[in-house]
């Protein structure tokens, strides 16, 4: 019967799925593993070991990117699970360019860099995800992979909130903001999935990929 209903009222259906009670919960989940993960990160065994930090703190860094993309789209077939560990993949990967920057693979040296390096630019996130937007677009491949530039923005706004608590924003070329307030940095974090969820049904995004792979955007 879902089949016969009419564009307007499926659509209406799909956003409210957004928004679904299991939607919330796991957005709530979100915010409490933040808590968590950044009161272990705080323990003072930890303090002596950077690389083991370094380690968890990116490890951080990559569920948040991939518990956020599983709230956008819901992990119902094997196709998604694969999409969900590439969105912390790319959360995670991020902070190479530490390494790049340094031109060493010392942890000390990619961690006292005179400058912050290039992928912690706030300003290229909308760039980046605009030029693949457009790239998709010219190649033909705007209903294939039509997620795919909301992926990229889900991991790499998330990982530079989090950054955000302790170095503020890096908006080239105005310069770097205040550090975030902490409550902001994890209400951002819970509700961002949510707000990807919106825009994507306003640009029409949700719409294609339910019609082509039968999802129901949520968790």
């Amino acid at each position: 019967m879902e089949e016969d209903l009419p564009p307007a009222t499926e659509k209406a259906q799909a956003l409210l799925q957004t928004f679904s009670s299991a939607s919330l919960l796991a957005s709530t989940g979100i915010g409490a593993f933040c808590l968590l993960a950044d009161h272990v990160l705080q323990l003072n065994a930890l303090q002596h070991h950077l690389w083991l930090r370094a380690v968890l703190d990116n490890t951080v860094h990559g569920v948040i990117g991939l518990w956020s993309w599983a709230i956008v789209i819901g992990v119902r077939k094997k196709s998604d699970f694969y999409e969900v560990i590439l969105a912390g993949i790319l959360a995670s990967l991020i902070d190479l360019d530490h390494f790049y920057m340094a031109g060493s693979l010392s942890l000390k040296a990619a961690t006292s860099l005179a400058h912050r390096p290039p992928l912690h630019c706030s300003t290229f996130i909308p760039i980046l995800c605009l030029s693949l937007r457009l790239v998709l677009w010219l190649g033909r491949l705007k209903d294939s992979w039509c997620s795919l530039p909301w992926m990229l923005f889900i991991s790499l706004a998330s990982h530079h909130i989090r950054d955000g608590v302790r170095h503020g924003l890096w908006v080239c070329p105005f310069g770097n903001t205040a550090p975030i307030s902490y409550w902001l940095y994890v209400s951002i974090t819970a509700t961002m999935p949510h707000l990807c969820s919106v825009l994507m049904y306003l640009t029409g995004t949700r719409e294609v990929i339910s019609t082509k792979h039968g999802i129901a955007i949520d968790v």
